[in-house]
């Protein structure tokens, strides 16, 4: 008898698109020597990969597993889904324990859109009342995805108002030399002014000369012509 996740990955490579699997992987930087290096796409649509991640959310969590560790880029993203409803939908026990499968499969949640549909709403959401001393941990990693899980994570606290681990991380993280990670700290950044303009500007005033430009030009973004001129030429 053919299993569910046989199933699943019939129906992705029923709905390859070769055209747009090229197009990703431009996107998604597989090529030798970039971040996603080696990474395999089929081409699929977010939608028609939600649709799927429904269809088949009732998978247990060594199949899930198995789809993390899973070569196809979109095996994945829906494994990552489930997840993410699956945590929804838990009690506090089991929220604990998505919490850990999440951070022991971390170094499989390796592109940047893998992050950031799920460390927010499964690592953010459950550390938003809790010890967070794991993502000073991440936040040190010499893995890149865990570093920009850590960042991403707070996304979940500045949504609540709570911005004091949201500028510890990103002072880790001020010398970090991966783009994606200066892209990750300024839309944060960002994010913190959204809500408390106030908070984001007595941190630039302190860190502004020392940020990475990509940093800056994102934690500005929303600032008047003027105002981003003034913090573009310290």
């Amino acid at each position: 008898m053919i299993s569910r996740l046989a199933k699943l990955k019939k129906e992705l490579y029923n709905l390859a698109d070769p055209r747009r699997a090229r197009i990703s992987r431009r996107f998604f930087k597989t090529g030798k020597g970039e971040y996603g290096e080696g990474d395999i796409f089929l081409g699929i649509k977010v939608p028609q990969q939600r649709k799927i991640a429904i269809k088949y959310g009732n998978l247990d969590f060594n199949e899930i597993g198995k789809l993390l560790k899973d070569k196809i880029h979109e095996c994945r993203f829906i494994a990552l889904i489930i997840l993410i409803k699956k945590y929804q939908n838990a009690d506090w026990k089991g929220k604990k324990g998505i919490f850990n499968f999440y951070l022991r499969n971390s170094k499989r949640i390796n592109n940047w859109d893998l992050i950031d549909i799920s460390a927010p709403k499964i690592v953010g959401d459950y550390l938003l009342n809790k010890d967070k001393k794991i993502l000073y941990r991440l936040a040190r990693s010499k893995n890149l995805w865990q570093r920009r899980i850590a960042v991403l994570s707070t996304f979940s606290f500045i949504k609540n108002k709570q911005f004091k681990d949201v500028f510890r991380i990103i002072e880790i993280l001020l010398d970090d030399q991966h783009d994606l990670i200066h892209k990750a700290t300024g839309w944060m950044l960002r994010e913190v002014g959204n809500m408390d303009l106030d908070q984001e500007e007595i941190f630039l005033k302190k860190h502004s000369s020392h940020l990475a430009r990509t940093t800056l030009r994102y934690a500005i973004e929303k600032f008047n012509e003027k105002k981003r001129k003034k913090y573009l030429k310290k």
